[in-house]
């Protein structure tokens, strides 16, 4: 069996998290290749931004939700099969990164992050593939992260979502394929978006949201299962994951100078003393 590879003229293309970065980007690319592309998001106000700034020939339609709501988005799956015409492409790309400490946890970024980045996919999977099984065709592809490949300094909770990503991915493929629905896994390096701003290490080959969007875009087209971006980095990643454990921590603390970084919590007071000698 071929796998399918979707086409303006299959049907529309769904993009979550069309808000900002990557989901926003992506959009415009598709809307530029003939798509029409519903966006959803929580951010009513920027959506609309972003179907006025549609390029065309492709549409953008409007469709506001929250992934972490099941029901809502069953809502969304059925207004674009029912109301905007049948999907051909689901990026599935919602997701949240709140840094992590190992020294100062707190359950509710863990929770919050699961519930964008792990259930949220899940909840637009789910109606998605039961929509392209009726046709018998369909291409979703998932949005992880190269930091899905190894445990990184603040990743706790967004790396272990985007390894939950990958997994199930590459475990859905076997039967998907027996459908007619084609499954990809996006894995880009890091891209210059509100989310990763707030990473406090160094990001070697750091690209823009659009360079991102041309990389997705190109690979929706390809043969292949992963999309992984840009490649001298990516693939850097994936063999640093092959390591013996006791090299792959040296080398991640020697890349990132993360083992002569203060504890979050040392930062914090050093910080509160240079505001307020008295406060400390």
């Amino acid at each position: 069996m071929t796998d399918f590879v979707a086409h303006p003229q299959h049907g529309l293309a769904w993009v979550t998290g069309a808000s900002s970065g990557i989901g926003r980007a992506l959009a415009l690319h598709l809307a530029r290749d003939g798509f029409d592309v519903a966006v959803t998001a929580r951010d009513h106000e920027k959506l609309v931004q972003l179907q006025h700034e549609a390029p065309g020939p492709g549409k953008i339609i409007v469709l506001d939700g929250d992934v972490t709501d099941p029901r809502d988005m069953e809502r969304v799956l059925a207004a674009i099969e029912y109301e905007h015409g049948a999907m051909a492409l689901a990026v599935l790309n919602a997701g949240v990164h709140i840094p992590v400490h190992g020294e100062d946890m707190h359950r509710e970024d863990f929770e919050k992050t699961f519930a964008v980045n792990l259930h949220g996919t899940v909840n637009c999977l789910l109606p998605a593939v039961r929509h392209m099984q009726a046709r018998g065709h369909g291409q979703i592809a998932i949005v992880s992260s190269v930091s899905g490949y190894g445990g990184l300094p603040t990743s706790a909770a967004y790396g272990a979502t985007k390894a939950a990503l990958i997994n199930m991915a590459e475990s859905l493929k076997f039967d998907l394929d027996k459908t007619g629905i084609r499954l990809q896994i996006i894995n880009p390096g890091f891209v210059d978006t509100a989310s990763t701003a707030k990473n406090i290490f160094s990001m070697p080959v750091l690209i823009s949201p659009q360079e991102a969007a041309d990389g997705i875009a190109k690979g929706l087209k390809s043969n292949g299962f992963e999309i992984t971006f840009p490649k001298r980095f990516t693939y850097r990643m994936k063999m640093l994951s092959l390591l013996p454990y006791g090299l792959y921590f040296w080398v991640l603390n020697w890349a990132t100078g993360w083992k002569n970084r203060p504890l979050v919590t040392q930062r914090r007071a050093a910080e509160a003393m240079a505001r307020d000698p008295q406060a400390v």
